[in-house]
């Protein structure tokens, strides 16, 4: 079993790249799309569910662990990895991403950001070394270093301002990482929609050296065709030997789009939470359980899919339990959901080993353009 941290490239098709992260808590494939476990647990799923979907590595939530139950006492518990029950890789974020969130609630200066808990008011500090050390108590494999992610539109002068003070935190971050063997610390570029800020910030990141590589700074509503248009570029001014991160995204054609352009890991809330609200993603599109024409449809919601809810229960049950607001919903809905986001990214793995990625993609929108199967 390794002992450390590495990333080997596989296969390209194009700018796609499908390859292996080594770390000493199990392989990750690439690509690789990473559920979200916020509070240390993906909601409506036990994390051997999770892995039954596929999973390689989770995520989980530096600023919603600090405050609730806190980092000391995940440590005290034995890591987050045992806390939780989940023996596989997991990448915490550096909590920037929600204290830039809370604007009303926080101050930000040079040191760090203060900040009020939305839990319970009580006042907080985050800065590039405590986020390190928070992290460090967590037990993560994969730590984000700690930057400011501006929301867009904003201007040109904000958004440079803001990637140089980033980058000046991913220095901090850097020092304040210091040796962990096996574990790895990514850097985060930013420059928001213009390609002479990325390209400064990839040249700091690189300068400072990560064992990977977060493009940061999207999926923030400047929209898909703005997003494509900065990973167009984006990803090629980060190493080709270290793993490049595409945060918070996204929907199937996102991801589609992302891989196509060079990502090798995402995550995203989308797939556990569309599953608690009534919402599946298949093959065909976006399925919305909560209407009526579900209700005596006694058909899976995708009869190509073999996650338990698609082998075992009609739409016509999920519409009921759905409508019931009964538990159940969710679990079954969220599990068919991570199952189908997982079966993407075995067949995008698969489609670039082969050399038939456009092909794949084609099919994924030809089908997708489809829509839902006919009503009864």
């Amino acid at each position: 079993m390794t002992t450390r941290f590495s990333f080997s490239l596989t296969t390209t098709d194009g700018a796609a790249r499908s390859g292996v992260i080594d770390t000493p808590r199990g392989q990750i494939r690439t690509p690789a799309f990473m559920p979200v476990g916020t509070a240390a647990t993906v909601k409506a799923m036990l994390p051997e569910s999770v892995a039954a979907t596929g999973a390689d590595i989770l995520l989980g939530n530096t600023y919603h662990l600090m405050l609730r139950p806190g980092a000391e006492r995940v440590a005290r518990m034995g890591g987050l990895h045992r806390f939780m029950n989940w023996d596989r890789p997991i990448l915490t974020d550096s909590g920037g991403f929600q204290v830039m969130s809370l604007a009303g609630l926080r101050k930000l200066t040079e040191a760090g950001v203060t900040f009020s808990s939305h839990v319970d008011g009580s006042k907080h500090f985050l800065s590039p070394e405590t986020s390190m050390q928070i992290q460090a108590l967590l037990g993560s494999d994969i730590v984000m270093a700690f930057d400011e992610c501006p929301a867009l539109p904003a201007t040109d002068e904000a958004v440079a301002a803001s990637m140089r003070l980033s980058m000046r935190w991913a220095q901090r971050s850097r020092d304040a990482f210091g040796d962990r063997p096996g574990h790895a610390l990514f850097g985060i570029m930013q420059g928001g929609v213009t390609p002479e800020l990325r390209a400064e910030s990839a040249e700091a990141l690189t300068g400072i050296g990560f064992d990977g590589y977060a493009v940061g700074g999207l999926a923030v509503g400047e929209g898909q065709e703005a997003m494509f248009g900065v990973l167009d570029y984006a990803p090629g001014l980060l190493p080709v030997d270290k793993p490049r991160y595409l945060m918070g995204v996204g929907k199937p054609d996102d991801i589609v789009g992302a891989v196509q352009r060079g990502i090798d890991m995402m995550d995203c809330v989308l797939p556990s939470r569309s599953g608690r609200t009534g919402q599946a993603w298949t093959p065909r599109g976006q399925v919305n359980i909560k209407n009526a024409r579900h209700q005596d449809d006694p058909r899976p919601l995708d009869d190509s899919c073999t996650c338990p809810c698609c082998t075992g229960y009609s739409r016509a049950y999920l519409h009921h339990v759905f409508r019931a607001k009964e538990m159940i919903s969710g679990m079954l809905l969220t599990w068919h959901n991570l199952h189908y986001y997982q079966q993407l990214m075995a067949g995008l793995r698969d489609a670039i080993a082969t050399g038939r990625l456009d092909a794949f993609v084609a099919g994924f929108h030809a089908q997708r353009a489809q829509g839902d199967i006919d009503p009864l």
